[in-house]
This record gives C-alpha cells, structure tokens and sequence, in this order.
C-alpha cells in the first residue's frame, strides 16, 4: 500500500502516525506546507517527506492568506504523477482539506483535527461554504472524538468515523525520573502549549486559590510547554504571589513528555476548547489522577470520578476543589492513576488505533 498523507510533518500526531504505518511496511510520503526538522525522518525508512516550506504565520491567518496554499497544487500534482498513491489522506479538513479537494484525486480521506471543525467554518459564509466543499470532495470523513465527530456532521451528510487517537502504553507509563522537586512535593501541573485555547490562566489561578488555601503543604505547579502566553503567564504567576513555586520549562522535546508526565501528582487540562485529549490520556496511562474541564472531546477521556475529575468551563473556583481532594488524599491520587491506566488500556490503545486505520485504507482499495 502506498499513502501519500497532506499534513504538517512537523506535527507530533503525523510523526506517530506516519512512523507507525511505514513500521507495518506502508510506503508513506507526506506532502507539508510548513517547514519541519528534517533529521525527524532521516533513518525512518519507508517515508518520504516533500514540504513548501511555508511560514508558520501565514498557516494561523485568515481566508485571504490561506489562498498562498494554492501555488503548492502544481508541485502536489506532481507528488501523486511520480509517487503513484493507492490513497490520499488529508490531516485537517481546511488547508490540506482543500488541496486534497482540488487535486481531484480518489479515494480521499479528510481527518478533522479541532479548529478546522470547531472555528473556521463559524467566521464567515465564506469560510463555512469552504469547509463544506473539502468535505464533500471526501470519500470518508474522519475525527478523533466523538464531540468533534458531531460538529463535523453539522456541515456534511456523510457518515463521520471516529478514529481516536491511541497511546503507546510502552512509552507512556509509570517511571522514576529526576525532577526539580522535592520527594514529598504534591506537583500540579500540565502538558500542554501555552496558549488562550488551553486555559492554562485557570490552571494558574486554580492553584494560587489551594495555595492561600493549604499554605503548610509542599505544593508545587509545573507548566510544561511554550507558547505565545508564556511571558504573559509568567506576569500573572507573580502577580498571585506563586512565583517561587512554579516552574516554566518551556517547550520540550515530544521524546521528553513522557519524562515531566511523570513529574506530576495531579494533571489539569482545564481548556477552553479541546478536540479530543490527548494529553490527558498520557497522563492517565502515566497512573496520574485528572482534572478537566468540560468541553470538547476531554468528557470522553475522563471515567468522571474514577480516572479524575470533570469541572465546567473557566472555573478556577471548582477546579481547584476538585484538585483539593487529590492534595488531601493520597489514596485516591493513587487509585484514580491506576484506574486511568487500565482506562487507557482498555479503549484507547495506540495499536488498536492504527490497525483502525489500516482497516479502513484497506477498505477503500477493495
């Protein structure tokens, strides 16, 4: 079999698929609008990445800009001439997904991945009757979530399958490791980038109220990842008087999240908007106990109650109640990680996931 997948090469998610599929002898190539480190791929055999190198600031702007993308159809063209694809699969449904369209080439998979679902078709006519056009040009819609997977269904009377996005239970898992804490440290924290869609503010101010709150305990917070906010988030950290215990580690290696996963007692992803959650299933399969807010696909990653906790949305107030009972008992720390582990293990393995996938390519050729 012989993919050829448009998406970001750079993007963690593309390199656990692609790696995964060429490993189960897929001829993979990946067509990218944005630049990526090449030495990602360089001893992966069985994958060929070509990329237009597009900056980065014109992938977040507007309709206007996002037609630059169309220069990159004639070298598209003559990826498929010369690579000879059995199928063509779109990674985000509004940049590749019109490409994909376009090009005309059949059969043809389009994968929602969040704000393609979730914002670009609410900006304009323009960018909804867009967004329909990629989707009708699909032989088969996929999403990570099931919420995702119902927004999806508001532009399209296609079916939409829900492809979650699995763990490596190897790689995620429970590890000793050296961290700037000490043993009896209770460290909150999360993995995620440090922008507005990820509520990394609540989180802040969350911990600043159990903080005040619990004064005698050695409670620390760990913010793991970059961002546009970062410095802005710093500002506010000192300004709730946390300063002296929170850290910033910046953005780190994706062979590294496993590590800092590790790091935490308690892992929060209170966000604001989230197709799926994926990093709360890596913290689960690390045995960490959760706390997320109620939006998106993060619902579907949380057994509420007994892999962690669910709080409504920008509410600093019961978040940080749902973190107290975790700081008060370290049984129930210790029980809700477990249970997280089996939960992950149980629905949301990353082999699973790819012969998923596998299946359905396959499915397509017969």
């Amino acid at each position: 079999m012989k993919l050829l997948l448009l998406a970001d090469p750079g993007s963690p998610h593309t390199i656990k698929w692609a790696t995964s599929l060429a490993s189960l002898d897929i001829d993979v190539c990946i067509f990218g609008l944005t630049g990526f480190d090449e030495s990602i791929y360089r001893d992966v055999e069985k994958i060929s990445v070509f990329s237009m190198n597009f900056s980065r600031s014109s992938a977040r702007r507007g309709v206007a800009s996002k037609m630059k993308y169309l220069t990159a159809l004639p070298a598209l063209k003559k990826i498929i001439r010369k690579y000879k694809p059995d199928i063509l699969h779109a990674h985000y449904a509004t940049s590749y997904g019109l490409l994909g369209a376009l090009v005309g080439f059949h059969p043809y998979i389009v994968s929602v991945w969040g704000s393609d679902v979730f914002s670009f078709p609410r900006k304009s006519f323009m960018h909804e009757w867009l967004f329909k056009y990629n989707l009708r040009n699909a032989d088969t819609i996929l999403s990570t979530s099931h919420a995702m997977a119902s927004e999806t269904k508001k532009y399209t009377e296609k079916d939409v399958i829900v492809t979650p996005f699995g763990i490596d239970l190897d790689l995620f898992k429970p590890l000793s490791v050296k961290a700037p804490f000490n043993k009896n440290d209770i460290v909150i924290g999360t993995v995620k980038a440090l922008e507005r869609e990820y509520g990394i503010e609540h989180l802040i101010r969350a911990f600043a109220i159990v903080r005040r709150k619990h004064s005698q305990l050695p409670l620390k917070l760990l913010i793991v990842g970059g961002g546009s906010l970062e410095n802005r988030l710093k500002k506010l950290v000192e300004g709730l008087h946390i300063d002296n215990d929170t850290i910033f580690t910046g953005k780190v290696p994706f062979s590294e999240v496993p590590k800092y996963h590790n790091m935490l007692s308690i892992s929060v992803s209170v966000s604001e908007s989230e197709s799926f959650g994926v990093a709360v299933l890596e913290a689960s399969a690390c045995e960490k106990p959760v706390v997320v807010s109620r939006v998106g696909g993060l619902p579907e990653v949380v057994d509420d109650g007994v892999t962690g906790f669910i709080v409504p949305l920008r509410d600093p107030e019961r978040t940080a109640g749902a973190i107290e009972k975790l700081i008060l008992n370290e049984e129930l720390r210790m029980s809700m990680g477990k249970s997280g582990r089996r939960f992950v293990q149980q629905n949301y393995q990353w082999g699973k996931s790819v012969k998923q996938m596998i299946d359905i390519y396959r499915s397509l050729l017969s």
